[in-house]
Protein backbone atom coordinates (compact mmCIF):
# COMPACT_ATOMS: atom_id res chain seq x y z
CA UNK A 1 0.00 0.00 0.00
CA UNK A 2 1.23 3.81 -0.96
CA UNK A 3 1.65 6.13 2.18
CA UNK A 4 0.85 9.21 1.29
CA UNK A 5 2.86 12.54 2.72
CA UNK A 6 1.36 15.69 4.15
CA UNK A 7 1.96 19.03 2.56
CA UNK A 8 4.11 19.89 5.34
CA UNK A 9 6.16 16.73 5.03
CA UNK A 10 6.78 17.48 1.85
CA UNK A 11 7.96 21.07 2.35
CA UNK A 12 9.91 20.21 5.34
CA UNK A 13 11.81 17.85 3.06
CA UNK A 14 11.89 20.51 0.45
CA UNK A 15 12.99 22.80 2.45
CA UNK A 16 15.47 20.72 4.50
CA UNK A 17 17.57 20.17 1.06
CA UNK A 18 17.16 23.52 -0.37
CA UNK A 19 17.77 26.38 1.38
CA UNK A 20 16.93 28.70 -1.22
CA UNK A 21 14.28 27.10 -1.99
CA UNK A 22 13.14 27.68 1.42
CA UNK A 23 14.31 31.69 1.42
CA UNK A 24 11.93 31.92 -1.85
CA UNK A 25 9.22 30.39 -0.04
CA UNK A 26 9.28 33.30 2.98
CA UNK A 27 10.19 36.06 0.81
CA UNK A 28 6.87 35.30 -1.10
CA UNK A 29 4.87 34.71 2.09
CA UNK A 30 6.65 38.30 3.27
CA UNK A 31 5.37 40.05 -0.36
CA UNK A 32 1.52 38.33 0.63
CA UNK A 33 1.72 40.24 3.55
CA UNK A 34 2.78 43.16 2.28
CA UNK A 35 0.12 43.35 -0.58
CA UNK A 36 -2.59 42.17 2.07
CA UNK A 37 -1.72 42.33 5.38
CA UNK A 38 -2.27 38.88 6.32
CA UNK A 39 -0.43 38.20 9.08
CA UNK A 40 -0.93 34.73 10.15
CA UNK A 41 -0.08 33.89 6.52
CA UNK A 42 3.23 35.45 6.68
CA UNK A 43 3.98 33.69 10.15
CA UNK A 44 2.94 30.23 8.87
CA UNK A 45 5.12 31.02 6.25
CA UNK A 46 8.13 31.77 9.07
CA UNK A 47 6.89 29.06 11.11
CA UNK A 48 7.23 26.26 8.35
CA UNK A 49 10.82 27.36 7.54
CA UNK A 50 11.85 27.46 11.35
CA UNK A 51 10.62 23.72 11.20
CA UNK A 52 12.80 23.13 8.30
CA UNK A 53 15.63 24.77 10.10
CA UNK A 54 15.54 23.01 13.25
CA UNK A 55 12.60 23.55 14.97
CA UNK A 56 10.94 26.06 17.42
CA UNK A 57 12.82 25.42 20.44
CA UNK A 58 16.71 25.59 18.20
CA UNK A 59 15.37 28.60 16.97
CA UNK A 60 13.86 30.26 20.39
CA UNK A 61 17.77 28.84 21.88
CA UNK A 62 19.64 30.38 19.44
CA UNK A 63 17.88 33.87 20.11
CA UNK A 64 17.57 33.49 23.90
CA UNK A 65 13.95 33.49 24.12
CA UNK A 66 11.85 30.72 25.29
CA UNK A 67 10.22 28.52 23.20
CA UNK A 68 6.68 28.52 24.08
CA UNK A 69 6.88 32.35 23.17
CA UNK A 70 8.20 31.50 20.20
CA UNK A 71 5.09 29.22 19.54
CA UNK A 72 2.69 31.68 21.02
CA UNK A 73 4.24 34.69 18.27
CA UNK A 74 4.06 32.36 15.30
CA UNK A 75 0.25 31.09 16.15
CA UNK A 76 -0.60 34.76 16.92
CA UNK A 77 -2.93 37.20 14.87
CA UNK A 78 -0.52 40.02 15.36
CA UNK A 79 2.95 41.00 13.42
CA UNK A 80 5.78 41.00 15.97
CA UNK A 81 7.88 43.62 16.71
CA UNK A 82 10.81 44.34 14.20
CA UNK A 83 13.55 43.63 17.00
CA UNK A 84 12.10 40.44 17.71
CA UNK A 85 11.98 39.65 13.71
CA UNK A 86 14.99 40.58 13.16
CA UNK A 87 16.17 38.18 15.97
CA UNK A 88 14.30 35.29 14.27
CA UNK A 89 15.75 36.24 10.73
CA UNK A 90 19.29 36.36 12.13
CA UNK A 91 19.24 32.75 14.02
CA UNK A 92 18.00 31.58 10.07
CA UNK A 93 21.22 33.63 9.07
CA UNK A 94 18.64 36.13 7.13
CA UNK A 95 17.80 39.87 7.13
CA UNK A 96 15.17 41.64 6.03
CA UNK A 97 16.41 44.49 3.09
CA UNK A 98 14.42 47.56 1.52
CA UNK A 99 14.00 47.51 -2.10
CA UNK A 100 11.83 50.11 -4.11
CA UNK A 101 8.70 49.03 -5.49
CA UNK A 102 8.29 48.52 -8.99
CA UNK A 103 5.64 50.27 -11.14
CA UNK A 104 3.97 46.62 -12.74
CA UNK A 105 3.05 48.38 -15.68
CA UNK A 106 6.23 49.72 -16.58
CA UNK A 107 9.27 47.65 -14.81
CA UNK A 108 10.23 51.32 -13.55
CA UNK A 109 11.22 51.69 -10.39
CA UNK A 110 8.97 54.32 -8.47
CA UNK A 111 11.12 57.28 -6.79
CA UNK A 112 10.24 60.78 -6.01
CA UNK A 113 12.43 62.88 -9.15
CA UNK A 114 14.03 65.14 -5.95
CA UNK A 115 14.85 62.20 -4.27
CA UNK A 116 15.56 59.42 -6.93
CA UNK A 117 16.35 55.91 -5.71
CA UNK A 118 19.89 54.03 -6.59
CA UNK A 119 19.01 50.70 -8.39
CA UNK A 120 19.93 48.14 -6.70
CA UNK A 121 22.25 45.36 -7.93
CA UNK A 122 21.10 42.41 -8.09
CA UNK A 123 22.79 39.76 -6.16
CA UNK A 124 22.84 35.92 -5.63
CA UNK A 125 23.10 34.39 -2.50
CA UNK A 126 26.08 32.70 -0.82
CA UNK A 127 25.37 29.60 0.15
CA UNK A 128 28.55 27.91 0.63
CA UNK A 129 28.72 28.65 3.97
CA UNK A 130 30.81 31.66 4.45
CA UNK A 131 30.00 35.01 4.86
CA UNK A 132 30.32 38.03 3.54
CA UNK A 133 28.70 41.84 4.34
CA UNK A 134 26.66 42.08 1.51
CA UNK A 135 24.73 37.79 1.84
CA UNK A 136 21.14 38.28 2.09
CA UNK A 137 21.36 34.95 3.39
CA UNK A 138 23.57 32.16 3.78
CA UNK A 139 23.58 28.37 5.60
Amino acid sequence: MREYRTWEEILMERFTADWEEAIGYLDVALEEYQADGDTPFFLLGLQNVIEARGGVSEVAKKIDMAPQVLSDLLSSEEAPRLDTLSRILQALRCRLSIQPLKDASSGRHYADESYPVAQRETTTPNLDGTTESNDLCST
